[in-house]
C-alpha cells in the first residue's frame, strides 16, 4: 500500500540532489517490510556515468544491502516516471511494485525528454541512429549452448 512519506522522502531527496550538485533532480527509494532499505539520487554528471540514475543507483544499493539480485517484496518509490533505461532495470530487479510522482512529460518540460529512446527501440536496427553492426554470431553462440548445457546455473 502506497506511503506518502516514502514518496516524499524520494521528493526531497531530489531536491536535496540539486543543492548538492550531484546530479538531476530525481530521487528513488527501496523499501521492504515498511523500511527504507535503499536510497538513490541522479549521479549522472557527478560520477561522469550515464547509467547513474536514481532508480539503478537505489536498485544497486538494494541488491547490495539484501545480498540478491531480485528485489520481490520490495517497492520502488521515484521522484519520476521511470525513463526506459530505469524501467528495463526496474523490470529486471522485479520490485512489487513501483510508485512515481512526476510523469516523463514532466520530465521533458524540464529538458528530460527520452521520448527518442522510445522511438529508437521501436526501429528495426538498420533504421536507428547510432549504427548497430552485427558480427561474429557464430562465435558468440558457442557461450549461449555453454550457458544452455549448464546444470548448476543460477536462473533469472
Amino acid at each position: 500500500m502506497a506511503n506518502n512519506n516514502f514518496m516524499r522522502e524520494a521528493i526531497e531527496l531530489s531536491r536535496n540532489n540539486i543543492r548538492e550538485g550531484k546530479g538531476g533532480p530525481f530521487a528513488a527509494v527501496v523499501v521492504k517490510d515498511g523500511k527504507v532499505i535503499a536510497r538513490g539520487t541522479n549521479l549522472v554528471t557527478s560520477t561522469n556515468d550515464p547509467t547513474a540514475h536514481a532508480e539503478v543507483v537505489a536498485i544497486r544499493e538494494a541488491c547490495r544491502v539484501l545480498g540478491t539480485f531480485q528485489l520481490g517484496g520490495c517497492e520502488l518509490y521515484t521522484s519520476c516516471e521511470p525513463c526506459p533505461m530505469c524501467l528495463g532495470a526496474i523490470y529486471w530487479a522485479r520490485p512489487d511494485k513501483v510508485y512515481f510522482a512526476n510523469t516523463h512529460t514532466d520530465a521533458a518540460h524540464i529538458g528530460f525528454d527520452d521520448m527518442f529512446i522510445y522511438e529508437e527501440i521501436a526501429l528495426p536496427i538498420k533504421g536507428r541512429k547510432i549504427p548497430m553492426v552485427q558480427m561474429l554470431r557464430e562465435e558468440a553462440l558457442s557461450a549461449f549452448w555453454e550457458w544452455q548445457k549448464l546444470q548448476d546455473k543460477i536462473h533469472y
